[in-house]
């Protein structure tokens, strides 16, 4: 994988814009890294990297800081299927190896496959699960690549994305784009399961011009399904909406509150359908921010969200301009994790717990300080992974200063507490927590991946929160292979969007999988699935249209509705044969 680092251009700005932003020469390369293939290169704010670009140096003691790994990453004997566990929390699992390194960027196919992107290049993969539903002993197929666009070749890493109602896949921007310089790109494209093709996606044209660099933007799917943008380095900030069913893009209130700019920030879908976001540059250069703003959608403008009782946002001296993922939980409350690298006291990275119905923050724990080579160092999530699991629980990633190794994974807990778990079985020990992806699966684990070949899913122990998924009240008696039939029922999206990282990558999972069980062999076929809302609202009623898999089992079986992991009880169905 190759990549370099280059002043975020931050085409948008006006000359004194850039000077409070301290931008200076706004197409300056910073110095490069001299051994791209050992590191994966994080994003970074645009005031980090022109400290950066004014000192060297420093830019090379914060690149031997990184996290290094061999130039080659076989997979060896023990990775397939290996284990780990904690008296704690839940088990690690090693995924069958992919064919190539450099994964990243899960999504979840409504048919229950995975695509995964080889970042920094046009390449995509997917992973079937097996005849039991077992996506660690699933299959690897190559799919198609991305489109060249106005003759260049789209390839980004550190995107905004999102599977569209319809079953379609969404992929806009991009930090880097498959060459050795940082560009920012605002080229898009779509994908189409059915017929295996992306498809280039133009831009939003509207704004003060800030849509010539759209980069790792933040982007969530609202209730309605259509996908709201946010670009990642425009001044004032600009917010767009695509129609998935036209791919047409409309312009959209922005946030107003965080300096009229929101690189780093993300976006998180609440039950009301608002879109909550914590504003990171409200006094720069100063730092501290603590206000929240939330997206109207039928205002279609942001208004205040109230203010944090502590700042989760990286201290000023730190430079870092970083926050952590922010997800929602099946209760309604809302977990900020902070970006807190550790450079100044306090060390600690704080979280800030929302209860969304009431508009209401309050303080939540510090993030254990295990981490470092040491383990007597802070742990903080500036860029991490998140993921709710079915017991209702947070899985999360953490490592010390800007994803310093080694990288721990913990749960916050439904009652508030931070419990560590097991790492992983391989890599641990030489990434940071920005490496990681998550993707919530519909067996109730959470996929992982980290810049390798070798992902591996996390299997949580406890039951599912059963309130907190489907529940299907009308569905065929009998169906038939390759037809498609419609089911109705509550909270068919679930109650949380499932997997979490902010700005740089989404793998939103609020849309119904449905999933026939054959009774006599116990085999698992996921059905293509098309539902009417991506609502995480309680006991919203909504109906799904889904399409019988033509290679499925006949006879009786079981029919259940998954959203982000949690399974609704079954019903029973007789299938027929299409012949």
């Amino acid at each position: 994988m190759t990549n370099s680092w280059i002043l975020r251009p931050m085409l948008g700005l006006g000359i004194a814009s850039i000077a409070a932003f301290g931008l200076g020469d706004a197409g300056a390369q910073a110095p490069k890294t001299p051994s791209l293939a050992t590191l994966v290169a994080p994003p970074l704010s645009a005031p980090k990297i022109k400290y950066f670009q004014a000192h060297p140096a420093a830019w090379q003691q914060f690149l031997s800081s990184l996290p290094q790994r061999p130039t080659t990453d076989q997979p060896t004997a023990n990775r397939y299927l290996s284990t780990k566990a904690a008296a704690v929390g839940g088990t690690w699992q090693t995924v069958r190896p992919a064919p190539v390194n450099g994964l990243c960027n899960p999504l979840l196919l409504t048919d229950g496959t995975v695509i995964v992107h080889n970042c920094d290049t046009p390449d995509w993969y997917k992973l079937t699960p097996d005849i039991n539903g077992n996506y660690a002993t699933g299959t690897w197929s190559q799919i198609a690549s991305m489109p060249v666009i106005n003759d260049t070749q789209y390839a980004p890493q550190y995107n905004a994305s999102a599977v569209l109602p319809y079953g379609r896949v969404i992929v806009v921007g991009g930090e880097y784009n498959g060459s050795d310089s940082g560009v920012w790109t605002n080229q898009g494209a779509e994908y189409e399961p059915v017929s295996n093709q992306w498809r280039p996606v133009s831009p939003p044209d509207g704004g003060a011009g800030g849509w010539g660099n759209i980069g790792d933007s933040q982007s969530t799917l609202l209730a309605n399904g259509n996908f709201l943008l946010g670009g990642c380095c425009a001044y004032p900030a600009v917010d767009a909406l695509l129609d998935a069913r036209t791919l047409t893009w409309t312009d959209t209130g922005a946030p107003t509150a965080g300096g009229a700019y929101q690189d780093e920030q993300g976006y998180t879908l609440l039950p009301s359908g608002n879109v909550l976001t914590v504003d990171v540059w409200t006094n720069y250069p100063a730092g501290g921010a603590t206000n929240a703003e939330q997206y109207d959608p039928t205002a279609k403008k942001w208004k205040s969200a109230g203010n944090l009782p502590v700042s989760v946002i990286d201290p000023a001296q730190c430079g870092t301009w970083e926050i952590g993922p922010a997800p929602l939980r099946g209760d309604g409350i809302v977990v900020q994790f902070g970006g807190n690298t550790g450079c100044v006291k306090p060390k600690a990275d704080p979280t800030a717990i929302y209860t969304a119905a009431a508009n209401l923050w309050q303080a939540g724990p510090d993030v254990p300080a295990i981490c470092g080579v040491n383990g007597n160092r802070s742990c903080d999530l500036a860029d991490a992974p998140a993921a709710v699991l079915p017991n209702g629980n947070i899985l999360f990633a953490a490592s010390a200063g800007y994803g310093g190794r080694p990288t721990h994974f913990f749960e916050f807990t439904r009652g508030n507490f931070i419990v560590q778990v097991s790492d992983t079985v391989e890599h641990a020990d030489t990434s940071g927590a920005y490496y990681y992806n998550f993707l919530d699966l519909p067996n109730g684990q959470v996929l992982s991946t980290d810049f390798s070949r070798v992902m591996e899913v996390y299997t949580p122990s406890g039951n599912q929160i059963s309130s907190y998924g489907p529940r299907i009240t009308i569905a065929p008696s009998s169906v038939t292979a390759c037809q498609s039939y419609q089911i109705t029922g509550h909270q068919l999206s679930g109650r949380t969007q499932g997997a979490y990282y902010g700005d740089d990558a989404q793998a939103e999972t609020n849309y119904p999988i449905v999933k026939i069980v054959n009774t006599g062999t116990g085999h698992v076929f996921y059905a293509s699935t098309i539902g009417t809302t991506n609502s995480v609202a309680p006991l919203v009623t909504s109906t799904a249209t889904f399409t019988v898999p033509c290679n499925i089992e006949t006879g009786p079986s079981s029919l259940y509705a998954v959203a982000s992991g949690v399974v609704s009880t079954p019903v029973s169905v007789t299938v027929g044969s299409s012949g």
